[in-house]
């Protein structure tokens, strides 16, 4: 079902700082950024070799993401598989009991689709699966 991870997201409280931290300290190259205001984030796509990462930044308060801020601070967020067909994928977690934040596809960054299971439903991790676009 899960092909791969696809990435891994990081929450910052602002979005600049840390891809200055991350380009400068640790060499990763900024691939993409885009708002992404349907949930209210600033998200940057680093590459770390073969390897992502997403850093993601509240644009304002009372997001989810700013949430998880406020309660968690900043840090790991989610990791994300890369699947062939999302509507498939949540059809077969659905069936196996799995709770399920999204229950269909949403826009995500690059014009993916994705969705996000719960922590409950995966030893406590926030997941997101991604179909990538054509």
């Amino acid at each position: 079902m899960f092909q791969r991870i696809d990435h891994v997201g990081i929450a910052v409280a602002e979005l600049e700082p840390a891809l200055a931290l991350y380009a400068e300290e640790f060499g990763v190259e900024l691939v993409h950024r885009e708002l992404l205001c349907n949930g209210g984030v600033d998200a940057a796509v680093l590459s770390a070799g073969e390897s992502q990462l997403e850093l993601l930044a509240p644009l304002v308060g009372g997001t989810a993401l700013a949430r998880f801020l406020a309660k968690r601070g900043p840090g790991m967020h989610h990791i994300a598989y890369q699947v062939d067909d999302i509507e498939a994928t949540l059809a077969t977690l659905r069936a196996c009991a799995v709770s399920l934040i999204d229950k269909v596809p949403r826009p995500g960054i690059r014009d993916s689709l994705v969705a996000f299971v719960h922590p409950s439903s995966c030893a406590g991790v926030l997941t997101e699966i991604v179909q990538t676009a054509s």
